[in-house]
Protein backbone atom coordinates (compact mmCIF):
# COMPACT_ATOMS: atom_id res chain seq x y z
CA UNK A 1 0.00 0.00 0.00
CA UNK A 2 2.66 2.13 0.69
CA UNK A 3 4.34 2.28 -2.72
CA UNK A 4 0.73 2.65 -4.26
CA UNK A 5 0.66 5.53 -2.23
CA UNK A 6 4.34 7.11 -2.80
CA UNK A 7 3.65 6.29 -6.42
CA UNK A 8 0.91 8.36 -6.62
CA UNK A 9 1.85 11.14 -5.15
CA UNK A 10 5.07 10.81 -7.53
CA UNK A 11 2.69 10.68 -10.12
CA UNK A 12 0.45 13.70 -9.73
CA UNK A 13 3.83 15.92 -10.15
CA UNK A 14 4.72 14.19 -13.46
CA UNK A 15 0.89 14.45 -14.48
CA UNK A 16 0.59 18.06 -13.83
CA UNK A 17 3.85 18.39 -15.68
CA UNK A 18 2.77 16.73 -18.87
CA UNK A 19 -0.20 18.41 -18.51
CA UNK A 20 1.40 21.80 -18.55
CA UNK A 21 3.70 20.78 -21.49
CA UNK A 22 0.90 20.00 -23.46
CA UNK A 23 -0.89 23.07 -22.67
CA UNK A 24 2.22 25.21 -23.70
CA UNK A 25 2.47 23.05 -26.46
CA UNK A 26 -0.62 23.91 -27.89
CA UNK A 27 -0.20 27.40 -26.63
CA UNK A 28 2.90 27.32 -28.88
CA UNK A 29 1.04 26.60 -32.09
CA UNK A 30 -1.54 29.52 -31.08
CA UNK A 31 1.40 31.95 -31.56
CA UNK A 32 2.92 30.55 -34.74
CA UNK A 33 -0.26 30.09 -36.66
CA UNK A 34 -1.56 33.41 -35.32
CA UNK A 35 1.81 34.87 -35.91
CA UNK A 36 1.91 36.61 -32.10
CA UNK A 37 4.53 34.62 -30.47
CA UNK A 38 3.42 36.49 -27.48
CA UNK A 39 0.27 34.52 -27.31
CA UNK A 40 2.87 31.38 -25.81
CA UNK A 41 3.98 32.69 -22.69
CA UNK A 42 0.36 33.99 -21.80
CA UNK A 43 -1.19 30.41 -22.29
CA UNK A 44 2.22 28.57 -20.44
CA UNK A 45 1.07 30.93 -17.64
CA UNK A 46 -2.63 29.82 -17.49
CA UNK A 47 -1.58 26.44 -17.64
CA UNK A 48 0.52 26.73 -14.35
CA UNK A 49 -2.14 28.43 -12.85
CA UNK A 50 -5.02 26.73 -13.35
CA UNK A 51 -3.46 23.34 -12.62
CA UNK A 52 -2.34 24.82 -9.49
CA UNK A 53 -5.90 26.10 -8.83
CA UNK A 54 -7.38 22.99 -9.84
CA UNK A 55 -5.25 20.78 -7.82
CA UNK A 56 -7.14 22.40 -4.51
CA UNK A 57 -10.53 22.67 -6.43
CA UNK A 58 -10.61 19.71 -8.09
CA UNK A 59 -13.30 18.46 -5.49
CA UNK A 60 -15.66 21.23 -5.95
CA UNK A 61 -15.33 20.54 -9.27
CA UNK A 62 -16.20 16.95 -9.41
CA UNK A 63 -19.34 17.39 -7.27
CA UNK A 64 -20.92 20.33 -9.19
CA UNK A 65 -20.35 18.60 -12.38
CA UNK A 66 -22.23 15.27 -11.60
CA UNK A 67 -24.59 16.80 -9.22
CA UNK A 68 -23.47 15.77 -5.78
CA UNK A 69 -25.49 17.81 -3.11
CA UNK A 70 -23.42 16.56 0.83
CA UNK A 71 -25.77 14.79 3.69
CA UNK A 72 -25.45 14.31 6.91
CA UNK A 73 -26.36 11.17 9.17
CA UNK A 74 -30.37 12.43 8.95
CA UNK A 75 -30.29 12.30 5.34
CA UNK A 76 -28.72 8.89 4.43
CA UNK A 77 -28.25 7.02 7.05
CA UNK A 78 -27.69 3.72 5.85
CA UNK A 79 -24.94 5.03 3.24
CA UNK A 80 -23.46 7.51 5.52
CA UNK A 81 -22.92 4.48 8.35
CA UNK A 82 -21.46 2.19 5.93
CA UNK A 83 -18.99 5.06 5.32
CA UNK A 84 -18.20 6.03 8.76
CA UNK A 85 -17.52 2.13 9.58
CA UNK A 86 -15.27 1.32 6.42
CA UNK A 87 -13.28 4.39 7.54
CA UNK A 88 -13.08 3.34 10.39
CA UNK A 89 -11.71 0.07 9.60
CA UNK A 90 -9.23 1.32 6.66
CA UNK A 91 -8.32 3.70 9.81
CA UNK A 92 -8.78 6.89 7.44
CA UNK A 93 -11.00 10.22 8.57
CA UNK A 94 -14.48 10.41 7.81
CA UNK A 95 -15.18 11.36 4.44
CA UNK A 96 -17.31 14.01 3.53
CA UNK A 97 -20.66 11.94 2.08
CA UNK A 98 -22.82 13.29 -0.93
CA UNK A 99 -25.37 11.34 -2.99
CA UNK A 100 -26.66 11.96 -6.30
CA UNK A 101 -30.18 11.84 -7.49
CA UNK A 102 -29.96 9.44 -10.45
CA UNK A 103 -31.22 5.73 -10.77
CA UNK A 104 -27.84 4.61 -12.10
CA UNK A 105 -26.31 2.76 -9.40
CA UNK A 106 -22.69 4.11 -9.45
CA UNK A 107 -20.34 6.01 -6.63
CA UNK A 108 -16.87 8.04 -6.75
CA UNK A 109 -14.62 9.40 -4.38
CA UNK A 110 -12.43 12.14 -4.84
CA UNK A 111 -10.38 15.18 -2.95
CA UNK A 112 -6.79 16.25 -2.23
CA UNK A 113 -6.27 13.90 0.84
CA UNK A 114 -7.52 11.81 2.83
CA UNK A 115 -8.71 14.41 5.35
CA UNK A 116 -10.23 16.54 2.67
CA UNK A 117 -11.79 13.71 0.85
CA UNK A 118 -15.52 13.10 -0.28
CA UNK A 119 -17.70 9.68 -0.86
CA UNK A 120 -20.38 9.81 -3.01
CA UNK A 121 -23.08 7.40 -4.38
CA UNK A 122 -26.00 7.41 -6.49
CA UNK A 123 -29.96 7.17 -4.96
CA UNK A 124 -30.05 4.37 -7.90
CA UNK A 125 -27.02 2.87 -6.21
CA UNK A 126 -28.59 2.97 -2.45
CA UNK A 127 -31.97 1.58 -3.91
CA UNK A 128 -30.53 -1.64 -5.52
CA UNK A 129 -27.48 -2.61 -3.43
CA UNK A 130 -27.79 -5.02 -0.20
CA UNK A 131 -25.61 -4.00 2.57
CA UNK A 132 -22.94 -6.82 2.07
CA UNK A 133 -23.06 -5.18 -1.74
CA UNK A 134 -23.03 -1.40 -0.85
CA UNK A 135 -20.03 -2.23 1.87
CA UNK A 136 -17.66 -3.47 -0.99
CA UNK A 137 -18.37 -0.28 -3.30
CA UNK A 138 -17.58 1.77 -0.23
CA UNK A 139 -14.50 -0.49 0.94
CA UNK A 140 -13.67 0.16 -3.19
CA UNK A 141 -13.90 3.87 -2.75
CA UNK A 142 -12.51 4.32 0.46
CA UNK A 143 -9.18 2.24 -1.22
CA UNK A 144 -8.88 4.93 -3.67
CA UNK A 145 -8.97 7.72 -0.28
CA UNK A 146 -6.52 4.95 0.92
CA UNK A 147 -4.24 4.74 -1.88
CA UNK A 148 -3.92 8.60 -2.69
CA UNK A 149 -5.64 8.13 -6.14
CA UNK A 150 -8.45 10.66 -5.53
CA UNK A 151 -5.45 13.28 -5.79
CA UNK A 152 -4.25 11.58 -9.05
CA UNK A 153 -7.61 11.66 -10.79
CA UNK A 154 -8.88 14.48 -9.68
CA UNK A 155 -5.85 16.45 -11.26
CA UNK A 156 -6.46 14.27 -14.45
CA UNK A 157 -10.20 15.83 -13.87
CA UNK A 158 -9.12 19.36 -14.38
CA UNK A 159 -6.21 19.10 -16.91
CA UNK A 160 -8.31 17.41 -19.46
CA UNK A 161 -11.30 19.74 -19.17
CA UNK A 162 -8.85 22.72 -20.13
CA UNK A 163 -7.27 20.46 -22.62
CA UNK A 164 -10.44 20.17 -24.51
CA UNK A 165 -11.30 23.76 -23.99
CA UNK A 166 -8.43 24.99 -25.34
CA UNK A 167 -8.53 22.14 -28.34
CA UNK A 168 -12.27 23.83 -28.85
CA UNK A 169 -10.81 27.13 -29.09
CA UNK A 170 -8.29 26.21 -32.11
CA UNK A 171 -10.98 24.11 -34.01
CA UNK A 172 -13.07 27.22 -33.72
CA UNK A 173 -9.58 29.46 -34.97
CA UNK A 174 -9.32 27.23 -37.46
CA UNK A 175 -12.63 26.32 -39.09
CA UNK A 176 -14.14 29.31 -38.59
CA UNK A 177 -11.97 32.31 -39.81
CA UNK A 178 -9.94 33.00 -36.49
CA UNK A 179 -6.98 33.79 -38.35
CA UNK A 180 -6.40 37.14 -40.18
CA UNK A 181 -6.16 37.00 -44.29
CA UNK A 182 -1.97 37.82 -43.89
CA UNK A 183 -1.94 34.60 -41.75
CA UNK A 184 -3.82 32.83 -44.00
CA UNK A 185 -1.86 33.75 -46.93
CA UNK A 186 2.00 32.28 -45.51
CA UNK A 187 0.07 30.48 -42.62
CA UNK A 188 -1.59 27.63 -44.06
CA UNK A 189 0.64 24.60 -42.97
CA UNK A 190 0.71 26.08 -39.47
CA UNK A 191 -3.53 26.13 -39.40
CA UNK A 192 -3.50 22.38 -40.43
CA UNK A 193 -0.94 22.06 -37.28
CA UNK A 194 -3.11 23.81 -35.12
CA UNK A 195 -6.01 21.68 -36.11
CA UNK A 196 -3.94 18.47 -35.56
CA UNK A 197 -2.73 19.52 -32.26
CA UNK A 198 -6.82 20.33 -31.59
CA UNK A 199 -7.80 16.70 -32.18
CA UNK A 200 -4.91 15.07 -31.06
CA UNK A 201 -4.31 16.82 -27.35
CA UNK A 202 -7.57 15.91 -26.64
CA UNK A 203 -7.20 12.01 -27.88
CA UNK A 204 -3.67 11.84 -25.81
CA UNK A 205 -5.05 13.33 -22.90
CA UNK A 206 -8.05 10.28 -22.73
CA UNK A 207 -5.82 7.74 -23.57
CA UNK A 208 -3.41 8.86 -20.05
CA UNK A 209 -6.89 9.08 -18.05
CA UNK A 210 -7.86 5.40 -19.23
CA UNK A 211 -4.48 3.78 -18.66
CA UNK A 212 -4.25 5.36 -15.48
CA UNK A 213 -7.55 4.88 -14.27
CA UNK A 214 -8.10 0.97 -15.61
CA UNK A 215 -5.03 0.18 -13.33
CA UNK A 216 -5.70 2.28 -9.89
CA UNK A 217 -9.73 -0.01 -10.62
CA UNK A 218 -7.76 -3.43 -10.10
CA UNK A 219 -5.82 -1.92 -7.43
CA UNK A 220 -8.81 -0.78 -5.33
CA UNK A 221 -11.05 -3.26 -5.87
CA UNK A 222 -8.24 -6.00 -4.43
CA UNK A 223 -8.00 -3.12 -1.32
CA UNK A 224 -11.38 -2.84 -1.06
CA UNK A 225 -11.57 -6.60 -0.66
CA UNK A 226 -8.79 -6.84 2.02
CA UNK A 227 -11.08 -4.17 4.32
CA UNK A 228 -14.30 -6.07 4.16
CA UNK A 229 -12.67 -9.51 3.41
CA UNK A 230 -16.24 -10.50 1.69
CA UNK A 231 -15.44 -10.98 -2.32
CA UNK A 232 -18.74 -11.75 -2.68
CA UNK A 233 -20.36 -8.73 -2.08
CA UNK A 234 -18.30 -6.56 -4.70
CA UNK A 235 -18.71 -9.16 -7.11
CA UNK A 236 -22.10 -8.99 -6.66
CA UNK A 237 -22.50 -5.18 -6.75
CA UNK A 238 -20.10 -5.12 -10.01
CA UNK A 239 -22.62 -7.57 -11.96
CA UNK A 240 -25.48 -5.54 -10.64
CA UNK A 241 -23.74 -2.33 -12.32
CA UNK A 242 -22.79 -3.86 -15.04
CA UNK A 243 -26.42 -5.40 -16.06
CA UNK A 244 -27.99 -1.75 -15.42
CA UNK A 245 -27.37 -0.81 -19.21
CA UNK A 246 -28.72 3.02 -19.00
CA UNK A 247 -26.36 5.80 -18.86
CA UNK A 248 -26.16 7.94 -15.60
CA UNK A 249 -28.20 11.43 -16.36
CA UNK A 250 -25.51 13.91 -15.84
CA UNK A 251 -22.57 11.83 -17.66
CA UNK A 252 -19.65 13.17 -19.48
CA UNK A 253 -16.69 12.17 -20.15
CA UNK A 254 -14.72 14.40 -17.90
CA UNK A 255 -15.72 12.78 -14.61
CA UNK A 256 -16.07 9.20 -16.13
CA UNK A 257 -12.68 8.11 -14.65
CA UNK A 258 -14.03 8.73 -11.32
CA UNK A 259 -16.59 6.13 -10.98
CA UNK A 260 -16.14 2.94 -9.97
CA UNK A 261 -18.44 1.92 -13.42
CA UNK A 262 -18.08 3.91 -16.65
CA UNK A 263 -21.39 6.20 -16.37
CA UNK A 264 -21.56 6.43 -20.12
CA UNK A 265 -23.47 3.64 -20.85
CA UNK A 266 -22.52 0.63 -23.26
CA UNK A 267 -22.98 1.85 -26.69
CA UNK A 268 -21.28 0.20 -29.55
CA UNK A 269 -18.71 2.52 -30.33
CA UNK A 270 -17.43 2.24 -26.58
CA UNK A 271 -17.75 -1.33 -27.17
CA UNK A 272 -15.50 -1.42 -30.05
CA UNK A 273 -12.77 0.73 -28.53
CA UNK A 274 -13.31 -0.40 -25.21
CA UNK A 275 -9.39 -1.60 -24.61
CA UNK A 276 -8.77 1.69 -26.02
CA UNK A 277 -10.46 4.48 -24.64
CA UNK A 278 -12.31 2.77 -21.23
CA UNK A 279 -11.49 4.59 -17.89
CA UNK A 280 -12.60 1.00 -16.77
CA UNK A 281 -11.34 -2.72 -16.82
CA UNK A 282 -13.62 -5.22 -18.23
CA UNK A 283 -15.70 -6.57 -15.31
CA UNK A 284 -15.03 -9.93 -15.83
CA UNK A 285 -11.55 -9.23 -15.86
CA UNK A 286 -12.83 -7.81 -12.47
CA UNK A 287 -14.32 -10.18 -11.26
CA UNK A 288 -11.58 -13.12 -11.87
CA UNK A 289 -9.40 -10.92 -9.90
CA UNK A 290 -12.03 -10.84 -7.15
CA UNK A 291 -12.24 -14.40 -7.24
CA UNK A 292 -8.62 -15.15 -6.97
CA UNK A 293 -8.22 -13.12 -4.33
CA UNK A 294 -11.10 -14.69 -2.23
CA UNK A 295 -9.55 -17.82 -2.85
CA UNK A 296 -6.28 -16.28 -1.06
CA UNK A 297 -8.03 -15.08 2.10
Amino acid sequence: MYSAVTANKVKTVILIAMFVAIIAAIGWVISISMQRPGIFIPVAIFALVYATVGYFASAKIATAMTGAKEVGKKDAPRLYRTVENMSITAGLPMPKVYVIDDPAPNAFATGRKPDKSIVAATTGLLDMMEDSELEGVIAHEMSHIQNYDIRVMGVVLVLVTIIAFISDFLLHMGLFGGFSDDNREGGAIMIALSLAAAIIAPIAAMLLKAAVSRRRELLADVSGVQLTRYPEGLINALCKIENYSRPMQKANSATAHLFISNPLGKGKASRRFAKLFSTHPPVDERVDQLQEVGREL
